[in-house]
């Protein structure tokens, strides 16, 4: 080993020298070259600088001690085996620097090809190819030579010194357009000549020196502009997209330059070894002949389809598809390579396991199980949640041009066309003979919920991805957009305006949950195959190739999971949907969405009662409502537990606005009209208003308050059980009380629980369990003694989220979130995926301790985090038995339990 590698790290390797396991060393483009050498397909030598060199060069600014002698001692190693010297004027060897992180980010980091030409060496690059490079040079090899110093000047440049991309262009588009051309190869090596000394007089325009001429120098600059990609920012806004670790840095690959531009003998191409976008098996890819890799990503000329390569150059088309079948056999997956001819000769530059469509991830995946290659745990470690949502949503078909109008939040997924409305009681109107709709709001809320329900998509001007209209959507599986702040929204005109136009009740729009993109017109609607599979409609042995896939891998993870999947469901439809998707009960059953609609009168006079008899009478009338929602719950859910959360939110959201009732009283006041019951809902709201309700009079505080109000829910859950018990079915009530912060809330509440459900269950043998909702910090720091008084928690994490971050989840997204996230402060909105650290911490701590005190303790979750895929793996990490969540989201949290309880053994195993 040379001198210079005694350092104390060891900042470079040759290909030979790794594999592809130590990706986060040698970054995947790295380790998949070093693994090709081992393998001993045709790989052009190289070394590998380590992501630890670019994470010390970001730390400090300065390249770490001992990178240039390392460099510099495995270059020599490099010229001896290519037997030439870089940047030598007679016979010159050129490199290409190129990234490479541990996780695939493709274009978004830098690549500079051709280093180690200059003035002198650009002659020899000629003679080496067969030319002269003269100052009249003319044959194909001047030409190449020409053509490859220019492209350096151009990428170094660009990528090195900041120079304007777009001046480079000009120059060229100006060279062809003097030729009479519109294409690259029309251009003489004169011409390519003529543009080098154009592309030197820019580059030194903007940099104030001359385009460098020691290759070594080159090379060191080169590096080093690629570990400072690492933090360009469309790199940092790809790993946000993509949730990915912003410290892990980037390594750098100097390969040997192999050139496909040396003439219609050569050429380069991309290859996968099954189609990205079904997961078919079969030849995919494109080929350009007489072009270097950039060609054809760029898209600067038309490729041709792989298979033309076997008319074209047969031996190398058969070496391609050898080398394609040993690496996917070798990787037990899609393959994507990337590859180079050289006057006949193949070389592979890169290999790594392809990006796919959620369609084929699935396909894929049952194939290769099929093939032998993997076995149904890694199948189901292949594909994720994500992926699954993809497929059960409905989309848009956009074979033709649709421009959207305005872009808001993909609430919720999916794909909805319909005519626009302005409130629920005209969306429900015309839903009702039969019309698709759209319900057009600022924001929605719990007034809205009928309307809501009967559109098919819910687009508003405000809110984010938790707001009430993007909970509720997901919760009923219909396609949401908020927060589309173009819109300007004139409720009373029934109209909209965005991009210039109008937008009346009753033109059609189209929106996409997805994507969050606002259309004008109809777009056309393509259903989801994987829904009706789930709905039972579609028998999976008479579906196509994906729904087989989606079911075989679904069944194996059904087997593998730990913890069950509920559903948060508050209706008997909501309720019947979920069991078809597969859930095992309800986690969450919201009660105060019972008392919206006709109720709304019921609840006015319980909260206008000015005596105990008036109060008593109010409870009466809504018992027996209460009592038959929950009886048709139960029966959908017959031999399954149903949580039920007693009513939570505060009773002024089901009074009028403070300032709509003043008016009204002021108006009627003037004209001297009777406005008794406007003038006591008035004094009513301004009795009980808050400034903070969130805070203030809801949950447990409201059963307190309100004498009889969780009397009469719990009588109505415990009648509704034992009347579906003596007609045959079976039913498990768990009736949870929301909000507590001290054992002696949950302790008072229970004593009168356990009183009502002795009294009415007598000898029927049902079971009612009593627990409380983990939603306040305080309750999961004291939750050793909240065990003593609950037989279960469910973690509220939209609350504890709010409640540990201190602020409103209705109010911050559109706030200042998007700040949040362009800082990195957030990778992820914390209301999105479980915070670990700190919402997370709580849990874990109410988890442990709660089950210290009382180890039978039944734990679940039912916030928005119980569908989402990381989130269930942190569920299932610290004990949990159960995760809910919207009925539309049960499929996925099904295949993530079965991942999260698969990855969990396969770690242990290790």
């Amino acid at each position: 080993m040379a001198a210079q590698e005694t350092v104390d790290h060891k900042y470079v390797y040759d290909f030979a020298e790794g594999n592809k396991d130590q990706k986060e060393l040698l970054g995947g483009k790295g380790a998949n070259l070093a693994e090709m050498t081992n393998l001993g397909l045709p790989v052009p030598p190289g070394f590998t600088i380590t992501t630890s060199a670019c994470q010390a060069y970001l730390a400090t600014g300065s390249e770490p001690a001992g990178l240039a002698d390392q460099v510099g001692s495995h270059l020599d190693a490099l010229e001896r085996a290519m037997g030439r010297t870089l940047g030598d004027p007679e016979d010159p060897l050129l490199v290409s620097v190129r990234s490479g992180a541990k996780f695939s980010m493709p274009g978004m980091m830098e690549t500079v090809l051709n280093v180690g030409l200059n003035d002198r060496s650009v002659v020899g690059l000629a003679r080496q190819a067969g030319g002269s490079a003269g100052s009249d040079s003319t044959s194909d090899s001047d030409r190449f030579a020409w053509d490859s110093y220019r492209r350096l000047i151009q990428m170094f440049g660009k990528t090195v010194c900041a120079v304007p991309g777009e001046d480079f262009e000009h120059a060229l588009d100006d060279a062809k357009r003097a030729k009479g051309s519109d294409l690259d190869l029309d251009l003489t090596a004169d011409d390519l000549r003529a543009l080098v000394d154009t592309y030197k007089k820019i580059f030194r325009r903007h940099t104030g020196r001359d385009f460098p001429q020691q290759p070594r120098e080159q090379l060191d600059l080169a590096i080093r502009a690629v570990f400072e990609s690492w933090n360009a920012e469309r790199a940092v806004i790809y790993r946000r997209q993509e949730r990915l670790p912003a410290e892990a840095g980037t390594a750098v690959n100097v390969v040997a330059m192999v050139f496909g531009n040396l003439g219609t003998d050569s050429g380069t191409g991309v290859a996968f070894t099954r189609d990205p976008a079904s997961g078919t098996q079969g030849i995919y890819g494109d080929y350009l002949a007489n072009a270097q890799g950039e060609d054809v990503v760029s898209g600067i000329r038309n490729t041709v389809p792989l298979q033309e390569l076997e008319r074209i150059d047969k031996k190398s088309y058969d070496e391609l598809l050898d080398y394609m079948a040993r690496l996917e056999r070798h990787y037990k997956d899609l393959c994507d390579i990337e590859f180079t001819i050289e006057r006949g000769k193949l070389w592979m530059l890169q290999t790594r396991v392809g990006k796919r469509t959620a369609a084929a991830a699935f396909n894929i995946a049952g194939q290769l199980v099929d093939e032998g290659l993997i076995d149904l745990d890694e199948a189901l470690h292949r594909v994720n949640g994500a992926q699954l949502a993809q497929l059960m949503f409905p989309r848009f078909n956009l074979d033709h041009e649709f421009q959207p109008v305005a872009t808001g939040i993909g609430a919720s997924p999916g794909a909805a066309v319909g005519k626009v409305v302005f409130t629920s009681a005209r969306a429900v109107e015309l839903a009702g003979r039969g019309e698709a709709v759209i319900l057009v709001r600022r924001e929605t809320n719990p007034d809205d919920l009928n309307g809501m329900i009967a559109a098919q998509g819910i687009l508003t001007s405000r809110g984010g991805k938790t707001s009430h209209a993007a909970v509720v959507a997901r919760g009923m599986g219909k396609t949401c957009v908020s927060g589309a702040d173009q819109l300007d929204v004139d409720i009373p005109a029934k109209r909209f305006t965005v991009a210039g136009q109008t937008v009346h009740e009753g033109d059609v729009v189209s929106i996409d949950g997805t994507t969050g993109k606002v259309y004008l017109g109809e777009v056309p609607v393509m259903p989801s195959e994987v829904v009706r599979y789930f709905e039972g409609t579609l028998d999976p042995e008479q579906a196509d190739v994906l729904v087989r896939a989606v079911h075989r891998i679904m069944t194996h993870a059904d087997d593998r999971r730990r913890l069950a999947v509920r559903t948060n469901a508050d209706t008997k439809a909501d309720a019947a949907r979920a069991r078809r998707f597969g859930a095992q009960g309800i986690g969450l059953c919201r009660t105060e969405h019972m008392f919206l609609g006709d109720r709304r009168e019921l609840v006015e006079r319980l909260i206008l009662a000015s005596t105990d008899a008036d109060r008593e009478q109010a409870l009466a009338a809504l018992l027996p409502l209460q009592r038959a929602d929950f009886v048709e719950i139960f029966r959908e859910m017959d031999g399954l537990p149903v949580t039920v959360r007693l009513i939570d939110p505060p009773l002024h959201e089901f009074l009028p606005p403070l300032e709509q009732l003043a008016v009204n009283v002021a108006v009627a006041q003037e004209r001297g009209e009777a406005a008794a019951r406007e003038e006591a809902l008035l004094a009513a709201v301004r009795r009980m208003h808050e400034e903070n309700p969130m805070l203030g009079l809801r949950g447990v505080r409201l059963g307190l308050v309100i004498p009889g109000l969780f009397a009469m829910q719990v009588r109505a859950i415990t009648e509704a059980a034992v009347a579906v018990a003596e007609s045959g079915g079976s039913a498990f009530p768990e009736i949870m009380v929301p909000l507590v912060g001290a054992v002696q809330e949950l302790e008072t509440v229970r004593t009168e629980t356990e009183k009502i459900i002795a009294e009415v269950v007598g000898g029927s043998g049902v079971e009612v369990l009593i627990g409380t909702m983990i939603e306040v910090p305080r309750a999961a720091l004291t939750a050793g003694e909240i065990a003593e008084a609950a037989q279960f928690f469910s973690f509220g994490t939209n609350d504890l989220t709010q409640m540990a971050w201190g602020f409103s989840r209705d109010d911050v997204e559109g706030a200042f979130f998007w700040r949040y996230l362009e800082l990195g402060i957030f990778g992820i909105s914390p209301f999105e995926s479980i915070d670990r650290d700190g919402v997370g911490r709580l849990v874990r701590i109410a988890a442990e301790e709660g089950r210290a005190a009382r180890s039978e303790l039944k734990l679940g979750v039912c916030g928005e985090h119980g569908g989402d895929p990381d989130s269930v793996h942190f569920f299932h990490e610290v004990g949990l038995d159960y995760v809910s969540c919207s009925p539309f989201r049960v499929p996925v949290a099904r295949l993530e339990a079965g991942r999260a309880a698969v990855e969990t053994a396969g770690s242990d195993s290790r």
